[in-house]
């Protein structure tokens, strides 16, 4: 049994999906990490992780979309107003979403389904430089 750590920076310019699967299949492939359980993490509070398609980028566009009608960019609705218009609707979308995700790594392969990537869902309009934390555990 073995466990390893990386840290995957990402640097983001603005609200979008930042597909990070092949850093991640790399990561385990150069490690050679053959079965086992990767716990994916961020660790920021107005971004999350997200498993989603990669086919159709219009699924991104209606995501963001859908995101930003849900939760608006209106600052009379919240208290949390002092880190600008995106702060706390970026914290709500977080909370909606996934701060973590675990996948099964078999035959050093990442199972996703074949449409399947993974996100950085970036909720700050600004740019922005994320840390998502790869945990591994398995031979």
């Amino acid at each position: 049994m073995r466990q390893e750590f990386f840290n995957l920076e990402i640097n983001t310019n603005g609200q979008n999906l930042y597909e990070f699967t092949n850093q991640t299949n790399k990561w385990i492939k150069d490690n050679k990490f053959n079965n086992g359980i990767i716990n994916i993490s961020i660790q920021h509070t107005s971004a999350s992780l997200i498993i989603q398609e990669n086919a159709d980028t219009d699924v991104q566009i209606d995501l963001l979309n859908f995101f930003n009608k849900l939760v608006p960019m209106d600052n009379s609705l919240y208290v949390h107003t002092t880190e600008g218009i995106d702060d706390m609707p970026a914290h709500i979308k977080s909370a909606l979403t996934n701060n973590q995700i675990s996948l099964s790594v078999k035959n050093t392969e990442l199972l996703l389904g074949t449409w399947q990537d993974l996100y950085l869902f970036e909720h700050r309009i600004e740019k922005q430089n994320r840390l998502i934390v790869l945990h591994y555990l398995g031979d």
